[in-house]
C-alpha cells in the first residue's frame, strides 16, 4: 500500500536451558514473569535441544526480533536458522563465554536490562566468517581457532562444574600447557603466505576477546570487514607459560614469536590434524581450513553503536 510503514514482526525470546552447563534453565520462570509484565506480546521459547530450536526459528516470520538467552555457543548453533530467516538478534548473556555480548557492551547487564535491550535496541549488521574444514562447513560470529587454544576450549568443556566463566578457561589452559607443542603449519592471509613452520596456535577473531574475555585482538570490530589473526609460532611450554599473563592483559602483540595480521580470507594447511574450535564450540580436528569474510551478514541489537562510538569497551 502506498505510504505504508514497514513494521518489524512481534519478537520472541528464546532460552537455551542447556547454556552454562544447564544453569540457564533457572531463568525460565523469572523471564516468563518479566515478559508477562513488561512485554506481554513476546513469547518465550524453551527448546530442549538444538534441532527443536532450529525448527522453532524456521517457522517465524522473516526478520523477527529474537532475544537469544544463552552464550556464544547458543548463537553459533542457531546461526543457520537465524540467517535463513533474516532474523534480528538481541543477546542476553547466559553462557560460559559471552564474547559476542561483551563486544556489544551488554555482557555486564543484568538479565532484565539485557532482555529489554535485546527486544528494543536498534539493530545493525555485523560481519561473519564462513569456514570450511576437512569435515565441517559453517559460520562463526566471534572466533575460530586451531591448535593450542582450540585444545583449551575442548578441555574447558570437561572442567569441574564448580568453575564458571573465565575460571573454566584458566584451569583448562594451565592443564593443557603440559601437552603444548608446536606443529608444522602453513598459513596464507588474503592469498599471501605469512607463516611456514612450527606454530603453537592460530586464532582468527572477529571480536576483541575470546575464551571468556581474553583480549587476544583488542582492536577487533565486528563491522569493519576485517578479521584479526593471532599467530603464535615456535613457542615451547615455558615461553607459552610466560606469554599467557601478557595475553590476559592484551600485551602479547609484541612478544617474541607472536604475529598479528588483518585479513579477509584465510587458508591453513597442517601436516597432522589440529584441534579446531569455532565460537568456543569444539569441532573435529582438521588438517585443512579456509575462511571467507561474510560482510554485513547478521543483524545484532546494539551493533549500531560501533559506527557511532567506535569500538566498545570489552569489560
Amino acid at each position: 500500500m502506498s505510504g505504508s510503514v514497514a513494521v518489524e514482526p512481534a519478537g520472541v525470546a528464546l532460552l537455551n536451558p542447556l547454556a552454562d552447563g544447564g544453569r540457564a534453565a533457572r531463568l525460565r520462570r523469572p523471564i516468563e514473569a518479566w515478559l508477562a509484565r513488561h512485554a506481554p506480546g513476546v513469547s518465550l521459547l524453551v527448546p530442549g535441544h538444538v534441532e527443536a530450536a532450529q525448527a522453532m526459528l524456521t517457522i517465524l516470520a522473516p526478520c523477527t526480533r529474537v532475544a537469544l538467552i544463552g552464550g556464544d555457543g547458543s548463537l553459533h548453533r542457531l546461526l543457520p536458522a537465524l540467517l535463513q530467516g533474516g532474523h534480528r538478534v538481541g543477546l542476553v548473556s547466559a553462557g560460559s563465554g559471552n564474547d559476542v555480548a561483551r563486544a556489544l557492551g551488554v555482557a555486564e547487564l543484568d538479565w532484565p536490562q539485557a532482555l529489554a535491550y535485546a527486544l528494543h535496541a536498534p539493530v545493525a549488521p555485523v560481519d561473519l566468517g564462513r569456514f570450511d574444514s576437512d569435515q565441517e562447513v559453517g559460520c562463526f560470529v566471534s572466533s575460530l581457532s586451531m591448535g593450542f587454544d582450540a585444545a583449551v576450549a575442548a578441555r574447558a568443556h570437561r572442567v569441574p562444574r564448580l568453575l564458571r566463566g573465565r575460571q573454566r578457561y584458566l584451569w583448562a589452559t594451565l592443564r593443557e600447557l603440559w601437552h603444548a607443542r608446536p606443529r608444522e603449519l602453513r598459513v596464507w592471509a588474503d592469498g599471501r603466505p605469512v607463516h611456514d613452520g612450527p606454530a603453537l596456535l592460530a586464532a582468527l577473531l572477529n571480536t576483541p576477546t575470546y575464551g571468556c574475555g581474553i583480549p587476544a585482538a583488542p582492536d577487533a570490530r565486528m563491522d569493519d570487514h576485517w578479521f584479526d589473526l593471532l599467530l603464535a609460532g615456535d613457542i615451547g611450554r615455558l615461553r607459552a607459560l610466560r606469554l599467557f599473563p601478557a595475553l590476559l592483559r592484551g600485551q602479547h602483540r609484541r612478544a617474541p614469536g607472536v604475529a598479528m595480521h588483518g585479513l579477509r580470507s584465510l587458508r591453513i594447511e597442517a601436516d597432522t590434524p589440529w584441534p579446531l574450535a569455532v565460537d568456543g564450540e569444539v569441532m573435529a580436528p582438521t588438517r585443512r581450513l579456509t575462511v571467507q569474510m561474510l560482510p554485513k551478514a547478521l543483524y545484532l541489537a546494539g551493533a549500531h553503536r560501533f559506527a557511532r562510538q567506535g569500538a566498545l569497551p570489552t569489560g
